[in-house]
């Protein structure tokens, strides 16, 4: 299994993710807007491997001019369907199709992973305006909290370690990132929260043993939860950047922009 084919995976279950991975807590567009100086009213913001648009439509109800910007097919058309009014491209991180100095807030919201960094952070700097910032963020399952510990643990002695990738940027490049972690929970039943854990590329990919393991942990959580309620915890790791003013963008390709 490589990293290629897990990237690949979620176009095949779009609709599925759409519907039960989380959203994002309000405070986190507070907390950008702190670290970045930037309001998200009225700037110019691409939201990089927007997926099936979860951030792409907080950034556009705060009065972004957002657009989404996806590889996968699948995904983009699940975005198209669910928020028809925001404009979409097709590409990634790696090469983006913006013109120099144009944005005000490059964002990867749990997508930063499957970038390659020796190309993705010299693209934000390109496409970025001096001032911009670069934006990284994913939501973590909380740890903290025993049954969520416990049920990585499982997952981590039967596929191996590295279910729940941490989005958390380095300083590299030129660019020094702040961060900020934020906690939030949601209550959901049982089943949709194996739903949830089902759009993984772990799982998408047919890894040998993810449907008898789902329905292992159906049977614990239900013993754990019997009203089959549970509380998802999760922490909010984002990490900003801010282009220093003075920066001479690297040279690369121009595009127009979409309108915004």
């Amino acid at each position: 299994m490589t990293d290629a084919s897990r990237a690949r995976s979620f176009s095949a279950a779009a609709a599925r993710y759409a519907d039960h991975r989380p959203s994002y807590p309000p405070e986190l567009l507070d907390a950008l807007q702190e670290l970045t100086g930037i309001p998200p009213a009225g700037a110019r913001v691409a939201d990089v491997g927007a997926g099936t648009g979860i951030a792409t439509a907080l950034l556009h109800a705060r009065g972004a001019r957002v657009v989404a910007v996806e590889p996968g097919a699948g995904m983009a058309a699940e975005l198209r369907r669910r928020h028809p009014r925001i404009p979409l491209v097709r590409g990634d991180g790696n090469r983006l199709p913006f013109a120099a100095g144009s944005l005000d807030l490059l964002t990867y919201a749990q997508s930063w992973h499957w970038t390659d960094p020796s190309r993705s952070v010299p693209e934000a700097l390109r496409v970025l305006r001096p001032g911009g910032a670069l934006a990284v963020f994913s939501n973590d399952p909380d740890l903290g909290v025993e049954w969520i510990a416990a049920q990585e643990a499982r997952i981590e002695e039967r596929f191996g370690p590295g279910f729940y990738i941490n989005e958390r940027a380095r300083s590299e490049g030129g660019l020094e990132f702040t961060t900020r972690l934020l906690r939030w929970s949601r209550r959901v039943p049982v089943d949709f929260h194996l739903a949830k854990l089902s759009t993984h590329s772990l799982f998408l990919v047919g890894e040998p043993g993810t449907d008898g393991f789902l329905a292992e942990e159906r049977e614990r959580l239900l013993a754990l939860f019997p009203d089959g309620l549970l509380v998802e915890h999760y922490v909010v790791d984002l990490s900003v950047a801010v282009r220093p003013p003075l920066h001479h963008s690297p040279k690369g390709p121009a595009a127009a922009l979409p309108a915004w």
